[in-house]
């Protein structure tokens, strides 16, 4: 029965249906549950965001090619007959089914059915002191981030009159070969050659990109004669490649790595290491490797009413009988199947497997470049370039976003991008009597608290060396 598009909200009147994430799977599953369950129903989608962020894009927010706003979705905008909730999840009763969470204050809702699409964080502690002086890409905020560092190390050469140091501030180590990886790198260097004019005291051969791999071969994923187009690519983009080489250490001034070879760099972008999701700690299932372990059709065994999809579930595919990898292709399709066995489980019918056949895989390489396999064609170069790029301006929702990232792509290939530094510091609302200390101590503030000129500048997680360096 196809369900009436109205939001009654979630009460012991109505059968509760809650999502907890809003990645991919999550959003997916939320689409097509909305207008297959019954009036009875009503649908309910917590996230900490509220947004879902296309991932593959964040890089071009790294160079520039992209504005923040184009590589985000409200979920409003994708989800029209359900409740969305811009909350933190803290815990889930099973016992109970309630589900806890942060929001305005601190509350539960109910649950009848739940299902997990909470994905995985993360985990800079697979490289010895990545934590601390790493920049992560997962999210946003990391992107807006890197962003920053990059323009404010160009900024701290231009002001920098010895060479050697200079090199140094303008050194990059991409950690991890993968999509990511291979992506950021690609985007990295178009974004420092195409400012360079910019920057009078810079020159080419200060700039630098390394990109650290473990494995033998860029993108894995793809076949071999992706991975070596790809390869040739970066090096004709003079990007440092390093194959079967394994960060093993980061301090604020170097990466070493497993062969001994130490690389000095400014910067090091972390595109390596996930952990699960610390909310599947409440939930007495079995995992594997932190996520968690569910039935062939996606529900929980032993956890009655609890269903899991996405990167926080390991999912067999029964096409080959392997794990899915944590893909966005991979999570949609899950949700898709999802949906229809939650229907049929509720509808008193049997489940399916989850059986899925990819489609393809795409990756940008930098400079207008890409490979891409799709429905078992290898393509690689211009292209696949578009092709790329096509694919994911189609998954982009609505006509108006769609426009605005087509408009922002074909700027981006005949302007150059933007430098501006984006400062995120607010300003500082002082009372008379914290001022008037503030004039007296003007490095120490008030009680202890750093002075506006020790706090911009202390740099010990900037990998700025004697700490004078500004954390963004």
């Amino acid at each position: 029965m196809k369900r009436c598009c109205r939001s009654h909200y979630a009460s012991d009147e109505y059968k509760n249906f809650v999502i907890v994430g809003g990645g991919f799977a999550g959003t997916k599953a939320a689409q097509m549950l909305e207008h297959t369950l019954s009036p009875e129903w009503t649908l309910t989608l917590l996230d900490r965001e509220n947004f879902i962020t296309f991932n593959p894009l964040l890089p071009e927010v790294v160079g520039a090619s992209l504005l923040p706003g184009h590589v985000v979705a409200p979920h409003r905008l994708m989800i029209h007959c359900s409740h969305v909730w811009m909350a933190q999840v803290t815990h889930i009763d099973t016992a109970q089914r309630l589900v806890h969470y942060y929001g305005e204050r601190p509350g539960t809702i109910r649950y009848d059915q739940l299902l997990l699409a909470c994905g995985a964080n993360a985990n800079l502690d697979v490289v010895k002191g990545m934590g601390d002086y790493g920049l992560p890409l997962k999210t946003l905020g990391d992107a807006l981030i890197l962003r920053n560092r990059i323009i404010a190390r160009l900024e701290q050469a231009e002001l920098q009159p010895d060479p050697q140091h200079r090199r140094w501030l303008t050194t990059f180590v991409v950690v991890g070969g993968g999509f990511s990886g291979v992506e950021t790198a690609g985007e990295l260097v178009d974004f420092l050659y195409a400012s360079l004019k910019y920057y009078k005291r810079i020159r080419q051969e200060d700039l630098r990109v390394i990109l650290v791999h473990s494995g033998e071969r860029l993108l894995p994923e793809l076949p071999r004669g992706l991975g070596a187009f790809t390869y040739r690519k970066m090096r004709t983009r003079d990007v440092d490649v390093r194959l079967n080489a394994r960060a093993v250490r980061v301090t604020d001034r170097d990466v070493h790595l497993d062969s001994g070879e130490t690389l000095e760099a400014g910067t090091v972008i972390c595109t390596i290491g996930t952990e699960p999701n610390s909310l599947l700690d409440s939930i007495p299932a079995l995992k594997n490797r932190g996520r968690l372990v569910v039935n062939p059709d996606m529900s929980v065994p032993g956890v009655k009413c609890v269903w899991a999809a996405g990167d926080c579930a390991a999912v067999v595919n029964a096409l080959d009988g392997e794990v899915c990898p944590p893909t966005a292709q991979f999570a949609e399709a899950q949700a898709k199947q999802l949906a229809a066995n939650i229907v049929a489980r509720l509808n008193g019918q049997p489940t399916g497997a989850f059986h899925y056949r990819p489609k393809g895989q795409l990756s940008s390489v930098g400079h207008n470049k890409a490979v891409a396999e799709v429905f078992g064609v290898k393509l690689s170069g211009f292209i696949a370039w578009l092709l790329w790029r096509g694919f994911y301006l189609l998954r982009i929702p609505t006509l108006a976003r769609k426009t605005r990232l087509f408009l922002e792509w074909n700027w981006a290939m005949f302007f150059p991008p933007d430098i501006a530094h984006l400062g995120f510091s607010r300003t500082q609302r002082r009372s008379s009597a914290s001022m008037t200390a503030l004039a007296t101590h003007p490095q120490g503030g008030t009680s202890g608290e750093l002075g506006p000129t020790k706090r911009i500048f202390e740099g010990r997680h900037d990998g700025y060396p004697n700490g004078n360096g500004p954390l963004i």
